[in-house]
């Protein structure tokens, strides 16, 4: 994460009076995502004037409150496979942009972006520093995963069988977006043994992991071609 985003410059630290005055050095695009200006959850103030900052050749990283931690602890992989995420996330809305059949799925996919992003900002956060006003995700967003779920899934026909992934270009970035949001969501859980995760944080990803099976299969339906249904005796072994 340090080596995509870099180190804050000092237009970020005209906000720092928001934060708790530990360590404003700010190392990671999550460190500046809890400088707030907005009704809701804060804007970010940033300006980027460097990319690498040599603070991580170490093997270490900043979180949010400043705290150095191991690249490889729990909470980084946690919020970096959420980044790993999004990029698919993001694969799989130009795909859904470039067939007028799948477009009604870009903008949704865009708003989870967004809300990956919020997700990630928590993340990178320990409880104790988290600020009032900090992007995260809430029963809002959950709410809204569920209604969509319900809305394309009433259009599909009842499961039969297992899928396979492959139906369709979009159907199968679907589907590897889903595979790692559980994999987010495994790791999330097994943070959540260690140290303080917020509840919607895992719900979230439980409920985006099913959203993303239901909107693979859609892909299929919109463009009209065929799921591919799990057949055991394809298997060698039954030939």
């Amino acid at each position: 994460m340090n080596t995509m985003f870099g180190r804050a410059a000092a237009g970020a630290a005209n906000a720092a009076e928001t934060l708790p005055r530990k360590d404003l050095r700010l190392r990671d695009i999550h460190d500046i995502l809890s400088l707030v200006s907005n009704d809701t959850f804060n804007e970010p103030k940033l300006e980027l004037d460097r990319i690498y900052t040599r603070g991580g050749d170490t093997g270490k990283t900043s979180l949010v409150g400043g705290q150095r931690v191991a690249k490889n602890s729990l909470r980084i992989d946690c919020y970096g496979t959420v980044d790993e995420l999004n990029s698919f996330v993001g694969m799989a809305r130009l795909s859904a942009a470039a067939d007028e059949r799948t477009r009604d799925l870009e903008s949704i996919l865009f708003r989870v972006q967004h809300e990956l992003f919020n997700l990630g900002s928590i993340l990178a956060t320990k409880p104790e520093d988290v600020h009032p006003k900090q992007p995260r995700v809430t029963d809002a967003e959950i709410a809204q995963l569920e209604k969509e779920i319900d809305r394309f899934n009433a259009a599909m026909p009842s499961l039969t069988s297992f899928v396979l992934p492959g139906g369709t270009r979009l159907n199968t970035e679907l589907h590897v977006c889903r595979t790692i949001c559980r994999r987010a969501e495994r790791i999330a859980v097994g943070l959540g043994h260690e140290e303080e995760v917020p509840a919607e944080a895992i719900k979230y990803l439980n409920r985006l992991s099913d959203a993303l099976f239901v909107w693979s299969r859609w892909a299929c339906r919109a463009t009209g071609a065929e799921e591919t249904l799990w057949q055991p005796n394809q298997a060698a072994s039954a030939r």
